[in-house]
């Protein structure tokens, strides 16, 4: 047996602990064995301080198997993505949880588009609050006739429905990349258009593998910037052989921005996403195996109807020519005669001799339900969507349906914001300087420095509402949060049913106006008061 210095000093150790025992006249035995359990104790005693007697043990019964290894970004993302991507894609097209929870999160999202809210900062600009709410509006109606149009590359997309398709592709691959070209299309005074990229085109021309500089398609620069991407022409998957590719610029010469990349990112100097799905993967895939082996031994179990025994002189078995399984057109492999494709109601003929055995297939399982919802829970834990939202099944109280409902929409939010920040704002401030060479809105000293432009460029983006549970309850709170100075008929507004105060204001003006004229009395506010008290009760 081999022995390391540090071993080494140990057994001279462990031999001067027995000559000092000798010396003061005790007894001490000592063999390789016991030599060996000492060095042993030593090196534990030395390797199990901090985290190396916890999480980082490798001592330990419970450790020894957990084999892990460290990676950079290369390692854990790059050489992974393609993989994941396939498998998010085939989950979203077969797996009905994975396909209903980013539906679920584009829902609540993304909805039917964030709106906008045009916010000039009139302190900075130095003009009146009145011509600034007038330039809003002009911007709103502006922006709005250029989103309502097929402003997509190909001409089949609005701006909304960009957004949907954007942010579902974001959800699948991790990442989403969109062009901006210029060209005129009839009824739309403005030339600017949105390619969407599938990520897949997004790759390192086979000429330029050994680059350093490119990372997966992607040209980082001497500063450790992204300056551009290589586009393939034609998706990789589509063509044989050498795919052409283009290099796009991020930022043209009069610095208009080329090409917009929006990522999913988790680690640092990370520039490729990956799905949403990521850590999810394996546990949808089995949780969805398993669903498929249990829906057919449901639907197998209840298959079998008659058994049909034949006497022992019946050499021919028993007759069943009138009971045919399948007809033979319906039947998938007809030119077997040894399978037996199973029916709804079948009757089954038996050999001579044959006994029919008596079987419990125990289906449908007691036990799915809770296994899959403990398998769901934990699904839910990793997306951040809670149980009931994931499934869409509300049986909790007021409070605990509530509470899952807030904290899912603390994700929501968190994405909103992510994607209107990387988006749509993006695509607005574009947008925006378009419409000043244009023209079209009045912009004093827009282009001129960049806190001037930020001051024009300001917005909001309003999407979807969480809704409430009880409209009542949540009205009252929404009223008291406004009477109590901690929040804003704007915000309450949106927050309820996505709308729009000031639009409200004008509306109710012409709705009251109309009333009036009309002579039509409706409930006062003593009347809606007593309603409410009424519901309470």
């Amino acid at each position: 047996m081999a022995y390391t210095r540090e071993d080494c000093l140990h057994m001279i150790e462990a031999y001067k602990k027995a000559e000092l025992a000798v010396l003061s006249g005790k007894s001490y035995k000592i063999g390789t064995r016991e030599l060996e359990r000492e060095v042993a104790r030593k090196k534990i005693e030395i390797l199990n301080t901090g985290y190396s007697n916890h999480g980082a043990s490798t001592t330990k019964s419970s450790m020894k198997g957990w084999i892990s290894t460290g990676g950079g970004v290369k390692k854990d993302i790059y050489k992974n993505r393609k993989k994941l991507v396939e498998r998010s894609r085939d989950l979203y097209m077969g797996a009905p949880v994975a396909q209903g929870v980013m539906k679920t999160i584009n829902s609540n999202v993304i909805g039917s588009g964030l709106k906008l809210k045009s916010s000039i900062d009139y302190e900075v600009l130095g003009i009146s609050e009145e011509e600034a709410e007038t330039i809003e509006t002009t911007i709103e109606k502006e922006f709005k006739l250029w989103a309502d149009n097929k402003i997509e590359q190909m001409g089949v997309l609005n701006f909304d429905q960009i957004q949907d398709l954007v942010f579902l592709t974001i959800l699948l691959n991790g990442e989403c990349f969109v062009k901006f070209n210029y060209f005129l299309t009839p009824k739309n005074p403005y030339s600017l258009k949105l390619q969407i990229i599938e990520p897949d085109r997004v790759m390192t021309p086979s000429i330029l593998q050994n680059d350093e500089s490119i990372v997966d398609g992607v040209k980082i620069d001497s500063n450790n910037r992204i300056s551009g991407y290589y586009i393939a022409r034609k998706h990789p998957l589509d063509v044989s052989g050498n795919v052409e590719t283009d290099f796009i610029s991020v930022y043209g010469k009069e610095e208009q921005l080329n090409i917009l990349h929006i990522m999913l990112a988790e680690r640092p100097e990370q520039v490729r996403g990956i799905p949403i799905l990521s850590p999810v993967i394996e546990a949808l895939k089995q949780l969805d195996r398993y669903t498929d082996a249990e829906l057919m031994a449901a639907v197998v179990s209840g298959m079998y109807a008659i058994f049909i025994e034949s006497d022992k002189d019946n050499a021919q078995g028993a007759n069943i020519a009138d009971h045919e399984v399948l007809d033979e057109t319906e039947q998938i492999d007809s030119s077997n005669d040894e399978t037996i494709e199973l029916t709804p109601g079948l009757v089954q003929g038996l050999n001579p001799g044959e006994k029919v055995v008596a079987t419990n297939p125990g289906r449908p399982n007691a036990q799915f339900d809770p296994f899959v919802t403990s398998i769901l829970r934990q699904i839910g834990a990793a997306l951040e969507v809670p149980y009931e939202l994931l499934i869409k099944h509300f049986t909790a109280s007021y409070s605990a349906s509530r509470a899952a409902l807030l904290e899912a929409w603390k994700m929501f939010r968190k994405r909103r914001d992510w994607f209107s920040s990387n988006f749509t704002q993006v695509v607005y401030e574009e947008w925006l300087r378009e419409a000043y060479l244009l023209g079209r809105v009045d912009m004093k000293n827009y282009g001129e420095d960049p806190l001037l432009t930020k001051a024009w460029s300001g917005a909001q983006w309003n999407g979807p509402s969480q809704g409430q549970l009880d409209p009542l309850k949540e009205v009252k709170a929404s009223t008291l949060r406004v009477q109590q100075g901690f929040s804003t008929r704007t915000k309450e507004t949106v927050e309820l049913n996505g709308g729009d105060f000031e639009q409200n204001v004008r509306i109710l003006a012409k709705e009251n106006k109309l009333l009036e004229e009309k002579g039509v009395m409706i409930n006062n506010a003593e009347n809606d008061k007593e309603v409410l008290e009424h519901n309470e009760e």
